[in-house]
């Protein structure tokens, strides 16, 4: 299992196992693609970009990624209200990944936006991870 695969499995375990969490987007809420006819709200893996951080004596990698949480609650307060659940799950979180260690995992950024002519939500939360 590549070290990027490991990170991705670690944080879902992560975020599938929290109560607090499944109570607002259930046991099935954390998902790999948006499906057509999603049950929202959800959180979606999105985008990953994986860089080598590879030193002279030791191999690394850096990765880049987005979680999407798509919410149809009435305003903005239900996608962030999730995204602060998410951050204090995740942010600087010492998950166990299977074949790599993982260094650091820190959240970057939020943007949360209105879909145009819906009352959906999206948040994305972009991380920066580095493992050895």
């Amino acid at each position: 299992m590549t070290a990027a695969n490991a990170l991705l499995a670690a944080i879902h375990r992560r975020l599938a196992d929290d109560a607090a969490l499944n109570a607002i987007i259930g046991a099935d809420g954390v998902r790999d693609r948006l499906l057509p006819r999603p049950k929202l709200p959800c959180i979606v893996f999105g985008e990953l970009e994986t860089r080598d951080y590879s030193t002279s004596t030791e191999s690394g990698e850096e990765h880049f990624l987005t979680l999407e949480i798509w919410s149809d609650g009435e305003g903005r307060r239900e996608a962030q209200q999730i995204a602060r659940l998410v951050h204090d799950l995740l942010h600087d979180a010492a998950l166990g990944l299977e074949g790599a260690v993982l260094v650091s995992l820190m959240r970057m950024s939020m943007r949360t936006r209105r879909e145009p002519k819906t009352k959906i939500y999206l948040t994305e939360m972009r991380f920066r991870a580095a493992t050895e």
